[in-house]
């Protein structure tokens, strides 16, 4: 492809594809990011570099997303298992992350992006949770798509939190046993408030969910693909969103 019709092609892909219908979007997509690591290593570069490109983009979905009238946008950007990656990676992602907070707080507030965070954010380092805490802050009441970054964040972890919680109450007498019902569940998850995702998309061609929204993504539609995480761009999305309108999403039902 030459660099005249990629250029092309961007431009065309600022809008919604006319092949896709609106009215049956997903409104809410979430995102295994996987792949960063072998795409620097297929480059001869080190593991951060995969990193660093990952974040482009991430970014750049957030905006297409935006774009093309996805409400919604879940990334899983750090595992509780990631904490057994090398010591100098973990320390990379943790000083990154916090790098992207502030350099990206001003344009998040002129694109009306709100953004919040799932996982046991207490076991991040200090500086990271304050930048977690501002760009949550200062971004609380921007009408635009809802951002969530799950960060050291696991499914089972979190509904085992939720249990203790709700066990808790119990045994102080604020919730009856009766009154446990799924609605009342959600309420004590992470993500509580937040809408479900319709659409989980996983790069790098694994096929498996890794501790991700394990309750969440209950009738998610899954699309997998071979594109590691950094190659994964407009035109990579759009392929997934027409593989997800092809779909008959019946819930269980006939």
């Amino acid at each position: 492809m030459t660099a005249q019709s990629i250029t092309a092609q961007q431009t065309y892909l600022q809008v919604l594809p006319p092949d896709l219908d609106r009215a049956r979007l997903p409104k809410h997509v979430a995102v295994i990011m996987d792949g960063n690591g072998r795409w620097a290593k297929q480059r001869g570069l080190p593991r951060i570099m995969g990193h660093r490109r990952g974040v482009d983009t991430l970014k750049d979905l957030l905006r297409c997303c935006r774009d093309w009238g996805v409400e919604a946008l879940t990334a899983y950007a750090f595992s509780t298992e990631n904490w057994g990656r090398p010591l100098e990676e973990v320390d990379f992602l943790m000083t990154l992350f916090e790098r992207v907070l502030r350099q990206e707080l001003r344009e998040m507030m002129s694109e009306n992006v709100r953004i919040q965070f799932v996982g046991n954010l207490q076991a991040l380092p200090s500086s990271l949770q304050d930048e977690i805490t501002k760009a949550v802050e200062t971004t609380r009441n921007n009408p635009g798509i809802q951002f969530t970054v799950a960060t050291n964040y696991g499914g089972r972890q979190e509904i085992l939190q939720a249990c203790r919680s709700i066990a808790t109450k119990v045994q102080q007498g604020l919730i009856d046993p009766s009154e446990i019902d799924e609605a009342l569940f959600e309420r004590h998850l992470y993500t509580a408030g937040n809408s479900d995702p319709d659409l989980l998309i996983r790069t790098s061609g694994e096929m498996r969910i890794s501790n991700f929204l394990l309750w969440q993504v209950a009738y998610a539609e899954l699309y997998v693909t071979d594109t590691l995480w950094p190659d994964f761009n407009r035109a990579e999305f759009h392929q997934a969103l027409s593989a997800y309108q092809q779909r008959d999403r019946r819930f269980g039902k006939v």
